[in-house]
């Protein structure tokens, strides 16, 4: 960042659950929750895509719900759980939706592979998933370059009954 952009600006303390984690950082009241993730925190599994909200690869979770990182501020986050692609796995134990990707080769350059599966998760957590075009539809944010298409939709109608199952025990 320039010195001349953060000269004299106020910072702000955040505090947040991050990825299961309670969290406490100091932002720039203009800082989006990307750059805070990617450049702060140094969690790069979000992607930097179009950066105007319409390709779907920043793509993270916020109290369970799927938000574009790059249209959120970072002061919007406070007392909020933010949950990325590196929060969603136990340990070594792959979140279902993630092993679904794996399993239907929901990838290809695996850019759009972090937003994807973030949103495919805070899509199961709305639990108002239909048919395949109903998939089809909500996921319609997320973009792929690569035209995996059909792999990301298999992946998230295997995993889909676990994932809700794990959200509404």
């Amino acid at each position: 960042m320039s010195e001349t952009i953060t000269d004299g600006a106020e910072r702000r303390t955040i505090s947040l659950s991050l990825n299961g984690s309670p969290t406490q950082v100091e932002v720039y009241p203009w800082i989006t929750a990307l750059d805070l993730l990617r450049e702060q925190l140094d969690l790069v599994g979000t992607k930097k895509g179009c950066d105007h909200g319409q390709c779907g690869a920043c793509t993270v979770l916020v109290d369970g719900q799927r938000v574009n990182a790059c249209l959120t501020l970072a002061v919007m986050l406070d007392g909020r759980e933010l949950t990325t692609i590196e929060g969603l796995a136990a340990g070594d134990e792959l979140h279902p939706m993630q092993r679904a990707f794996v399993k239907h080769d929901a990838f290809q350059c695996g850019y759009c592979t972090p937003g994807q599966i973030c949103s495919a998760v805070g899509l199961a957590n709305e639990g108002r998933v239909g048919d395949a075009a109903d998939i089809r539809e909500r996921m319609s944010g997320n973009l792929c370059r690569c035209g995996a298409y059909s792999n990301i939709l298999a992946a998230i109608e295997e995993a889909l009954p676990e994932t809700e199952q794990a959200v509404r025990p």
